[in-house]
């Protein structure tokens, strides 16, 4: 009986042995952690390794190692750099950084969570980081190199999995699609490349072409305007000698011209130019109906292979989309068309505020001349004026110097030979001055007609006879007051005795001798 209770006793104690080791002892598989924390201040992390759990003491919390499918998708339409509305399908693959210390931080943010919740987790945060590159990339560079795409992504999305303990492996598109349908413009754009390439290369030949013609024409309209300017101006030199208002004009005119024929050939330049891009543009929208009625062709053609009723379904909508972007096109051609007009008719009132403002610069020029001419006119005869005037001055002063010379010259002599000077003076008054003094004085008696004489006595005829003796004798005796010289001496001069005894003596303040020839 004992022996049966030991191998019991030792059955019970190998079983509990075994559910105690069973309970306590816990072994991590590679794609799982174990995180067992408890008893000491920093959990125990067991990855791919087996330990000891504490029981009541420590607890046992996962996290998956493994590799998490994220499908990354935006749920609304996103912008491109080229302001495009585009849908991405992306599938990002990511796991817990393979480390002690970033499976530390995964487990603060991803403990005992499954791969599918992981994965809802971090939906958010990869598609708010494919939107920002989206953003931020053209609608061909998304098409063409989605190899960079995604690796923008993932460089874009790494830095904010790391601060959750997470890195990305992967990153794919699935799928780009847009609302308008322009990637499948694209292609069809990429099939007709070359036909479209070699349309441009002929339409730039033939702009290169005609831009040329004009300019040669340029060329040899400026070599004209140059040999007329030249012309006019020799005109201009001539008509100059022969008025100096005419040439000022004739050459403004002439300035006028010219500036005329350029503008004129300036307008002919641009109205070519603008004639040759609207050409062009005529030229590319032809291509592009072309191209869409080929695509129309090759759908119509795929409509054969496929069941009629999805050929007519895909017919109408190609037909549909053609007309909406010719639509387009008409409707762009006509603000390019507005365009062009604007800038014409801006272009042309700058042109003729030029012309105004030449024509202002040519009547300032004019008027500039005239008062130039004016002016040395004016100048001329001031200095003819003022040289007559300084002759006349000069004559003047000249004559004035003269007299006031003969009078020094008479005041000395008067002042040299004293009576004489003044005997001298006073013969010559009796030469000329005396029968005017005589005449003077009888001129009254000569205006009575009739004479009445009252009286008895026979004086009074003889008195009125003698009145001019009277007062001629009044008037030597006051000469003979003043100077000192008896005029009756004088008058003497011419008698016989005097003439026969050459001298006559006269008597004042000094005697003097007076030759009488």
């Amino acid at each position: 009986m004992q022996t049966t209770y030991l191998i019991t006793g030792a059955i019970v104690l190998v079983i509990v042995f075994i559910i105690l080791a069973i309970t306590i002892y816990v072994k991590a598989p590679p794609s799982t952690a174990f995180i067992l924390s408890g008893v000491r201040k920093s959990p125990r992390v067991l990855i791919g390794s087996g330990g000891f759990k504490i029981p009541f003491l420590e607890r046992l919390d996962k996290v998956f190692l493994g590799q998490v499918t994220v499908d990354v998708k935006t749920n609304k339409s996103v912008p491109t750099h080229d302001f495009i509305n585009v849908n991405v399908d992306a599938v990002c693959k990511i796991r817990v950084i393979p480390d002690e210390s970033g499976t530390r931080l995964a487990a603060k943010n991803f403990l005992n969570m499954s791969e599918i919740d992981m994965a809802k987790q971090v939906q958010d945060s990869l598609e708010g980081n494919m939107r920002e590159v989206i953003g931020a990339l053209t609608l061909e560079a998304i098409n063409t190199n989605r190899d960079a795409f995604s690796d923008e992504i993932q460089k874009k999305a790494d830095p904010d999995m790391r601060k959750l303990g997470l890195e990305i492996i992967s990153c794919n598109i699935q799928n780009v699609t847009d609302e308008n349908g322009l990637i499948r413009d694209l292609g069809a754009d990429n099939t007709y490349a070359i036909k479209k390439n070699a349309a441009i290369t002929k339409a730039n030949a033939e702009r290169d072409i005609a831009i040329a013609n004009q300019e040669a024409a340029k060329a040899a309209n400026d070599v004209r305007v140059k040999t007329e300017t030249e012309i006019a101006e020799r005109n201009n030199e001539l008509a100059i000698k022969q008025a100096d208002l005419k040439q000022v004009s004739d050459t403004k005119r002439a300035v006028a011209d010219a500036a005329y024929e350029i503008e004129k050939q300036e307008q002919l330049k641009t109205i070519n130019i603008k004639t040759v891009d609207a050409q062009i543009e005529q030229t590319k929208r032809e291509q592009v109906l072309s191209e869409e009625r080929i695509k129309i062709k090759e759908n119509e053609l795929r409509a054969q292979v496929n069941a009629k009723a999805d050929a007519d379904k895909y017919e109408k909508q190609v037909i549909s989309d053609a007309n909406k972007y010719q639509t387009e096109i008409n409707a762009q051609a006509a603000l390019e068309q507005k365009k062009r007009e604007a800038e014409a008719e801006a272009y042309m009132a700058e042109q003729k505020a030029l012309a105004v403002k030449a024509k202002a610069d040519a009547d300032k020029y004019a008027a500039l001349q005239e008062a130039a001419g004016i002016e040395a006119k004016g100048k001329a005869q001031a200095t003819a004026i003022q040289a007559n005037l300084e002759a006349e001055a000069a004559g003047i002063l000249a004559k004035g110097n003269a007299e006031a010379e003969a009078k020094e010259k008479l005041a000395e002599a008067y002042a040299k030979f004293g009576q004489v000077a003044v005997i001298d003076m006073l013969t010559k008054m009796n030469e000329k001055v005396l029968p005017v003094v005589a005449e003077n004085i009888a001129k009254p008696m000569s205006t009575i007609k009739d004479v009445t004489i009252y009286g008895t006595s026979g004086n009074e005829v003889s008195g009125i006879s003698q009145n001019v003796p009277t007062v001629m004798k009044q008037t030597f005796d006051v000469v003979k007051s003043v100077t000192g010289v008896d005029m009756a001496d004088i008058m003497k001069s011419n008698t016989i005795e005097a003439k026969v005894n050459r001298n006559i003596n006269i008597d004042g303040d000094n005697d003097v001798v007076v030759g009488v020839k």
